[in-house]
Formats: structure tokens, C-alpha cells, sequence
């Protein structure tokens, strides 16, 4: 059974997920919640805006936090 190849929002959610756990490693966090920069951190922000364009594929509405 073959995979479909991954679309560009799925490729970016890799990315940004490979970004996040790097820099949860950096800073010896198991989660982003327990760092100080939680709220306001652009690059969990970033990973936010990648999971939502990956499960809508860039398309607006229907989903909100």
C-alpha cells in the first residue's frame, strides 16, 4: 500500500515540528507548556498557524480555537 505524497501544508507542519522539538531539546522542556515563553512565543505560534493550515489545506472558516 502506497502513501499519497505529502501536500505543502504537510510538509511545513514537519518542518515546524522538527523547529519545536529542537528547541524544547535546547531548553530541556518535555512540553511548551512549562516554558516561560509560553504565551507569546512565535515559534509555538507558528506551529499553531501549521497544524491548522494542514488540517484545512489553507482554506478559511469551519475551524476555530
Amino acid at each position: 500500500m502506497h502513501e499519497k505524497p505529502k501536500d505543502k501544508f504537510e510538509l511545513y507542519l514537519d518542518e515546524m515540528i522538527q523547529k519545536v522539538q529542537a528547541c524544547q531539546e535546547q531548553k530541556s522542556h518535555k512540553s511548551c507548556s512549562v516554558c516561560e515563553h509560553y504565551f507569546g512565543c512565535e515559534l509555538r505560534d507558528e506551529y499553531i498557524k501549521a497544524v491548522y493550515n494542514s488540517m484545512s489545506k489553507g482554506e478559511t472558516g469551519g475551524f476555530e480555537f
